[in-house]
């Protein structure tokens, strides 16, 4: 059974969703607003954050008092393609750099509509080349992490740094990964009315918001499509409740058949992305996993 703090974000989304507006907010209005577990978590005040141009994207270091300088998590932040920033992601991105004891840098790539696929990998391919180019870091001291929308795009940066012949991260953890715009696992149906946040509607029309005129099923659009072979270990985690689970699940199949190293944890009964609940006992036990999968293969 969800925590009481857990408990309290889920009534939250229900409660939006049963309150919607006749007249929906501008789209400058909800990213202004964003808050992906419902409620504001601040930075900690110990969380030292730098701004940065990072090949030319706007990005952010994040640094905890127990970060190694010389090892790096690139955290590639979701919102459906279209929201997400440090204001809503701050407090997890430097919860899970505490737990792994890294660095933390947090791309703020361009978003859809406005830039639609392959904008913001084009941003995050920027990004990886800056870390290793330009600030000399080794792909062996870099691990990655993207949730939702993110996860998207972590995913699809493995596969286009593994077809260029480049280096890859170390580790990678996706928490609750978009991996398949075409919108088709099993999860979209049986947890339709389930998933306290999302509607098959709403994930079809900022899915598409992205995809613009590419294809869904191509590798970088839809990771779940393309190989899998030579990927590094993997962490993914998702909710036995949200309509992404069948994402979650069938890269996780895939990639194991391709023989990649994969720890597939299913929370039951949690909303899409539940780490970010920052006050949610079932949130930190989720980046204290992640953050001993990154020491782990960091060594």
């Amino acid at each position: 059974m969800p925590s009481r703090e857990m408990q309290d974000v889920i009534e939250q989304f229900r409660l939006r969703r049963a309150n919607r507006p006749a007249q929906p907010p501008s789209l400058d209005q909800v990213r202004a607003n964003f808050l992906p577990a419902g409620k504001s978590y601040q930075l900690p005040e110990d969380a030292a954050v730098s701004e940065v141009s990072a090949g030319g994207v706007p990005a952010y270091w994040v640094d905890t008092p127990e970060a190694d300088p010389n090892r790096v998590l690139l955290f590639v932040h979701g919102g459906g393609f279209s929201l997400g920033s440090l204001r809503s992601h701050g407090e997890l991105v430097a919860r899970v750099g505490r737990a792994a004891g890294l660095r933390v840098l947090f791309p703020e790539y361009r978003l859809a509509p406005e830039y639609p696929y392959p904008a913001a990998l084009d941003d995050v391919r920027a990004v990886w080349k800056w870390l290793r180019e330009e600030q000399g870091i080794a792909a062996d001291s870099i691990v990655l992490a993207g949730d939702s929308a993110g996860g998207t795009l972590a995913a699809a940066l493995l596969i286009a740094l593994r077809d260029t012949g480049e280096q890859l991260p170390v580790a990678v953890a996706l928490l609750s990964p978009v991996l398949d715009m075409t919108v088709s696992g099993d999860s979209v149906t049986e947890n339709d009315g389930v998933d306290v946040i999302f509607t098959p509607d709403m994930l079809r029309g900022a899915f598409a918001a992205y995809v613009g005129a590419a294809d869904p099923r191509a590798p970088l659009v839809s990771p779940l499509f393309g190989k899998l072979d030579g990927l590094p270990p993997l962490l993914i985690q998702a909710s036995s409740a949200e309509l992404l689970l069948s994402d979650a699940e069938r890269f996780a199949d895939a990639a194991v058949a391709a023989g990649v190293e994969v720890t597939l944890q299913v929370r039951a009964g949690l909303p899409h992305v539940y780490p970010i609940v920052g006050d949610a006992p079932e949130a930190r036990a989720a980046t204290d996993d992640i953050g001993a999968f990154f020491r782990q293969r960091l060594g």
